[in-house]
């Protein structure tokens, strides 16, 4: 894959990436060098809060040109100690790890037990890292999917072989709609962005969360 990196104003900071895609077409974003990243990864790895586990693996790289990526990513397969499963695996950095497992253990696994009487045996993951641009519209904004910090889930497992899903669920039978909806809700407690079917139909199937910084402590929950 060929990738080239041209500098469109050095005094701000930003940067053009255009990446040659998997399926012979290009796609460009718009990436913002931002300090805090780096310093909030970093703060993060020398806390020691997250470290390797059979489940929590740390990886050398990511791909993807240098604007892309994390200092040091982390392949993420299961929470609640192993319990339940990440399918496929989340890569992340390292400030999403611990809010993806507290959402995970304290939101989904009680509000399973109290609308379906059932554990959670697993989520379905629909993205993590990724370098590519918001929403995949070519020239916007680099997603948080390219700095590790973003994950998207799309499904439930549950230990008596039913399957949740956010397209199915959110408009479907009324346990279904409050599980899903208090699990949303569950997640704006955690993390600085959430997305879901009400927000727009780029979403109508999947729940975004991510840690994006917007000056001061403004949230989104939408």
């Amino acid at each position: 894959m060929s990738v080239r990196i041209q500098s469109v104003n050095i005094s701000a900071c930003l940067l053009v990436a255009f990446l040659a895609a998997s399926c012979g077409t290009s796609t460009n974003f718009v990436a913002k060098y931002e300090p805090w990243r780096a310093e909030s990864e970093r703060a993060c790895l020398a806390a020691g809060v997250v470290r390797e586990s059979p489940f929590i693996r740390t990886r050398s790289a990511l791909g993807g040109p240098s604007v892309c990526g994390a200092e040091r990513p982390f392949e993420m397969s299961a929470a609640d100690n192993g319990r339940v499963a990440m399918r496929p695996a989340a890569l992340l950095r390292c400030p999403m790890i611990n809010p993806v497992d507290d959402w995970v253990r304290r939101s989904v696994i009680p509000a399973a037990r109290h609308y379906f009487n059932a554990d959670l045996v697993s989520i379905k993951v629909a993205a993590s890292y990724g370098c590519r641009p918001m929403n995949h519209v070519s020239g916007a904004k680099l997603s948080e999917h390219g700095h590790a910090n973003a994950l998207d889930v799309s499904g439930f497992e549950l230990s008596n072989g039913r399957t949740i899903s956010v397209t199915r669920g959110w408009g479907g039978r009324p346990d279904e709609r409050d599980f899903l909806r208090v699990v949303h809700q569950g997640a704006c407690q955690r993390f600085t962005t959430v997305l879901g079917p009400n927000y727009d139909s780029n979403h109508h199937d999947h729940f975004h969360m991510d840690l994006a910084r917007r000056g001061g402590t403004r949230k989104v929950c939408r």
